[in-house]
């Protein structure tokens, strides 16, 4: 479980091929690894990763079939920039909202315009999860927790603070630019008691 808070911009290091699948390495950048064992969880551009590998400095992690396939990871290389969050133990602050880091899909950049000291963001999703984004709800795109401000049919709009900007990889998102999407889990388990209700 994570918050959607990032704590650190990493990088991919290393992608190899194993049997189907791939391995990842990531550089960690300023991301404390202390106290990160091998088995342990991180949010990885809001992907889920195990930790399989570490080193002072990185950390390797598995990406399955259906990761690559449901996710934006099949098509990171060296070099991509990536946002990372270490899983939320007890006592933490909750900062941001519950992610789980299962990615629902993919989301796509349709335009950014400035707003003030902010950047205004509106973004198209597949139209099955469109309906799980409310206004004034909660959204995580590529591990970062963000409100939207709006949503009209399948594309909804985030308002990105300099901070944001400055300390996340959203900001060099442009048009046309995809993301990891998770929506939030409270509207999945909304949805599922009220089919559950419908069928009794």
């Amino acid at each position: 479980m994570f918050t959607g808070i990032v704590q650190a911009v990493g990088e991919v290091r290393a992608v190899t091929p194993r049997g189907g699948d791939v391995e990842l390495l990531f550089a960690v950048g300023t991301l404390g690894l202390e106290g990160v064992a091998i088995g342990d969880s991180i949010s990885v551009s809001g992907c889920c990763l195990t930790v399989t590998r570490l080193t002072p400095d990185s950390f390797a992690a598995d990406a399955s079939l259906e990761t690559l396939q449901v996710t934006t990871l099949g098509r990171w290389r060296p070099g991509q920039r990536v946002n990372l969050e270490k899983a939320l133990r007890a006592g933490d602050p909750l900062g941001g909202h519950y992610v789980t880091g299962h990615v629902d899909g993919i989301a796509t950049v349709a335009s950014t315009t400035a707003d003030a000291r902010s950047l205004r963001m509106d973004f198209e999703v597949p139209a099955a999860l469109a309906r799980y984004i409310a206004r004034k709800g909660s959204v995580c795109i590529d591990g970062v927790s963000l409100t939207v401000n709006d949503v009209a049919q399948n594309r909804f709009g985030v308002n990105l603070i300099p901070h944001t900007l400055e300390v996340t990889t959203l900001g060099a998102a442009q048009a046309g630019t995809q993301a990891n999407v998770e929506v939030d889990i409270i509207a999945r388990y909304v949805e599922r008691m009220t089919r559950a209700g419908d069928d009794a």
